[in-house]
């Protein structure tokens, strides 16, 4: 006779709404469910273990009294609640950023276990008091940025598209150390999708291994700037997440700098006010400084130049000619170089690095990547670098 178990109703329906779901969804998927909630049947083991798979919690959560309470490990800021955090976020989102500051602690214990330096860049600028807006302060935090990536001034004039230097730039974050990840999923489980209108990236900040997380069923178009505001993130030393609807910050001074840093070390204001004086077709403007336009339109109401109707109404527009190709399709459909993205190469050259000293076990190697067996040696062989 198979072992019931008693299982608090309490935890069980908030492991549903957690989920996002609901008691008649799941019992689709969990017949036996609704008789839990009625007293009729007792969970097995075996379909415990199946119905924290469903609704995406630790198996050993369902044995509590009562529902945990998980908060957001970070500041969350959403552009329409004037600057205020979120209550909450969706389980994707949560777990994501889960998923990333596990990877984030076993990266750092790593490096500072075998004598690596603090970045000294990280929270530079954390002890200002005053972040009001501050035009000499903005363009020394940008101007800094650039001078520790190595960038020249113009550096993006050198690529044929913006495109082209977006892949530079990353190139350049991660050489200095910082672990920057494009996905849109949850791991590598393709059926829990990140919504861009709800998350657009986060930044968790760590002196030894800061990571980025960049949405990548963004428009490319906006990832550029969402690069640019998480960098400067990192250079005030606070980790956040936020949704930046419209390529607008949340209504919070540290957010506000941190999208007048971004748009600085983009678009130099004393540059395009320069071309301005003979270019005002946001196309041109655009190719000149090698990002999208819509960039350049969010640089325009910035300086006065846009109305926020005529911004709103650019975005809008803009945003519905663009492709939004999921990661996938931006990578060709090559599985391995998706991973290059999602994982970034500078964390897994790291994975690799440890499992070749014997100090990380190769199980734990496809915990921390999730990649598997002959997948994932032949990505370490093959495909890194």
């Amino acid at each position: 006779m198979k072992a019931e178990l008693e299982i608090n109703n309490n935890v069980l329906i908030w492991a549903v709404e957690r989920a996002g779901s609901n008691i008649d969804e799941i019992s689709r998927k969990v017949p036996a469910f609704s008789n839990w909630l009625t007293g009729k049947r007792k969970p097995t083991i075996k379909q415990l273990k199946t119905f924290s798979q469903k609704v995406h919690v630790p198996f050993g959560y369902l044995f509590l009294e009562s529902p945990p309470e998980e908060k957001i490990p970070i500041p969350f800021f959403r552009t329409l609640q004037s600057g205020r955090l979120a209550d909450r976020v969706s389980l994707n989102v949560y777990d994501a950023i889960l998923l990333l500051q596990q990877r984030q602690r076993w990266l750092a214990d790593y490096l500072k276990e075998n004598d690596y330096d603090e970045l000294e860049f990280v929270g530079k600028y954390g002890s200002i008091n005053n972040i009001n807006q501050n035009d000499e302060l903005i363009k020394e935090i940008s101007e800094d940025i650039k001078k520790t990536l190595g960038l020249k001034n113009n550096w993006a004039n050198e690529f044929p598209s913006w495109e082209k230097a977006k892949d530079f730039l990353t190139q350049k974050i991660e050489n200095a150390g910082i672990v920057t990840t494009f996905s849109s999923i949850v791991g590598n489980n393709t059926h829990r999708s990140i919504k861009v209108e709800e998350c657009r990236g986060f930044v968790l900040v760590d002196k030894y291994a800061p990571f980025l997380f960049i949405n990548s069923a963004d428009s490319k178009s906006a990832q550029m700037f969402t690069l640019a505001h998480e960098l400067a993130h990192i250079w005030l030393g606070k980790s956040a997440g936020f949704d930046f609807r419209q390529l607008q910050p949340a209504d919070n001074p540290s957010e506000i700098l941190c999208d007048k840093i971004a748009a600085e070390f983009l678009v130099p204001q004393n540059e395009i006010i320069d071309v301005l004086r003979s270019e005002s077709e946001i196309e041109k403007i655009a190719r000149y400084f090698k990002v999208s336009q819509i960039v350049i339109a969010r640089r325009l109401l910035d300086l006065g130049k846009l109305s926020r109707a005529e911004f709103f109404e650019f975005y809008d527009d803009y945003i519905k000619r663009d492709v939004q190709k999921k990661e996938d399709k931006e990578s060709g459909g090559d599985f391995y170089r998706t991973q290059r993205k999602r994982l970034s190469v500078r964390f897994l050259s790291f994975i690799n690095q440890a499992v070749l000293e014997n100090k990380l076990l190769i199980r734990d190697a496809y915990q921390l990547t999730d990649l598997k067996g002959n997948t994932y040696h032949k990505f370490m062989r093959e495909h890194l670098y």
